[in-house]
């Protein structure tokens, strides 16, 4: 299975190496050349697999580069640690069933990908006696799952770049409270857009990630997509019955767009999925670009903090994948919206509108503070489970967009724990923490704290990474 680059300028590589090249060399994504596929026949045998097993089917569809006993072994070891069945399903009324994505070490569906990102690029590394500097920029979720799937790991060092004062504060610690040696976090002035467009800047010099073997672990790296298709396939198995072709929906919580994108690439292969609902916070580009086919990004000033943080994003990076699909995978296209965006601020496919929902089934959603906030008590009081405000977005704008016969499926982003400022304004309740969380929110905290400055970045990153 080779890969190209959604800008056209790379040679196509290999699963393994695109998961260490991270930003393809001319600035694009990685995409496979083909998209496989997979049919009624094959659904059926993959029922009776566990997830482990299943993730080595549907990965291994990607990563034909690894032997595929090696690729069971490491979807094997990333999901060990969670519970029996990895993702359950919940129903929470007649009309949605959550898809239990949070059972991971840092309680976040952010675990799903980055466990197996953490096995591959250690097996990858080994392979080649290399080591590896992952830059990473996270808005909540993505910096602690990261961390902890590479905390304590010999070849790979990670500088994670977080905006200052906009994590809760439960994400503040899962991240800070680390003190590994490999561990670097960087707490920016700024909004997640400005720490990702360090990001950006310093993958896109060749020269300095070549020198400083810089890869990324943000929702760009083509592994943690792959990873993440897995889970649109076992919750539909699940929810179906065997030998039916039943069209599901699923909504998602969605920021820079790369877990909706995961259910866009399982519905490009064959899952039966009807509706991808996209659901926005008050950072609604995506939501607007769905609506009316413009893409207007945010500035920093114009980027608000909300009581759904991990969804502060107003430049989705993951959006490129799907334009590239949008345009018949012809790279000048994707290059000469990004000029226009650069030129003008926005691009414009108002023309493809219909295209959106007719042939690839895209809805979407705004969700307000005050509609998580119902949404969480309403829930509470039918069915007795708390649900993060991210959920409780999801929940909301799938609400919005039932179909009569069509079961509609959310994906559950994280813990309320995470989140218990909200939970406690929305129903009143102080949620307990386990021993161990509270010991973590107790803990002293390492960040360095960084203006937002390229060259600041760069002389950090140089100083401590592993050569």
């Amino acid at each position: 299975m080779p890969f190209i680059s959604t800008r056209g300028g790379m040679q196509p590589q290999s699963f393994s190496e695109t998961l260490l090249e991270g930003l393809a060399p001319d600035g694009g994504l990685a995409v496979p050349e083909v998209m496989p596929t997979v049919d009624g026949e094959t659904l059926e045998r993959w029922r009776a697999l566990t997830y482990p097993q299943l993730a080595t089917e549907v990965i291994g569809l990607f990563a034909t580069d690894i032997p595929r006993e090696d690729l069971a072994r490491m979807t094997a070891d990333a999901y060990a640690d969670f519970p029996a069945g990895v993702v359950p399903l919940r129903a929470i009324d007649d009309d949605i069933t959550l898809v239990g994505l949070s059972e991971g070490p840092t309680l976040a569906f952010k675990d799903m990908a980055m466990q197996f990102l953490g096995q591959v690029l250690e097996y990858t590394l080994e392979r080649q006696d290399s080591v590896l500097n992952i830059l990473g920029a996270t808005s909540g979720d993505t910096g602690s799952a990261a961390e902890h799937a590479l905390r304590g790991k010999e070849r790979v060092a990670v500088f994670m770049l977080s905006p200052q004062g906009r994590m809760s504060a439960f994400q503040r610690a899962q991240m800070f409270s680390l003190d590994d040696a490999n561990v670097h976090n960087i707490a920016v002035e700024g909004v997640f857009d400005d720490c990702q467009n360090l990001v950006k800047h310093l993958a896109g010099d060749l020269v300095f990630k070549r020198a400083q073997h810089l890869g990324a672990v943000n929702s760009i790296n083509l592994a943690r997509i792959t990873a993440q298709v897995v889970y649109y396939f076992w919750a539909w198995l699940r929810a179906t019955d065997a030998g039916g072709w039943t069209e599901l929906s699923f909504t998602v919580p969605s920021g820079n767009f790369g877990n909706i994108l995961s259910g866009f690439y399982a519905k490009q292969m064959g899952l039966p999925i009807r509706r991808l609902v996209l659901a926005a916070n008050e950072n609604n580009v995506l939501d607007e670009f769905f609506r009316t086919g413009i893409y207007r990004p945010r500035n920093a000033a114009q980027t608000l903090a909300t009581s759904s943080p991990s969804m502060d994003i107003s430049k989705a990076s993951n959006l490129e994948r799907f334009i590239f699909e949008l345009v018949g995978r012809d790279a000048s296209r994707v290059v000469g919206a990004w000029h226009e965006l650069e030129e003008q601020g926005f691009f414009d496919f108002s023309a493809e509108l219909s295209r959106f929902v007719d042939e690839f089934g895209i809805v979407s959603g705004t969700s307000t503070h005050e509609d998580r906030l119902a949404t969480i008590r309403s829930v509470y009081e039918s069915s007795g489970e708390i649900i993060d405000p991210h959920t409780a977005d999801g929940v909301r704008i799938a609400h919005e967009h039932l179909e009569p016969g069509v079961p509609m499926l959310v994906l559950e982003t994280a813990k309320p724990e995470k989140f218990a400022e909200t939970i406690h304004e929305a129903i009143g309740i102080e949620l307990a923490y386990a021993p161990e969380l509270r010991a973590m929110l107790d803990a002293p905290q390492h960040v360095t704290e960084m203006a937002d400055d390229e060259h600041a970045l760069r002389a950090f990153i140089e100083e401590n990474a592993l050569h």
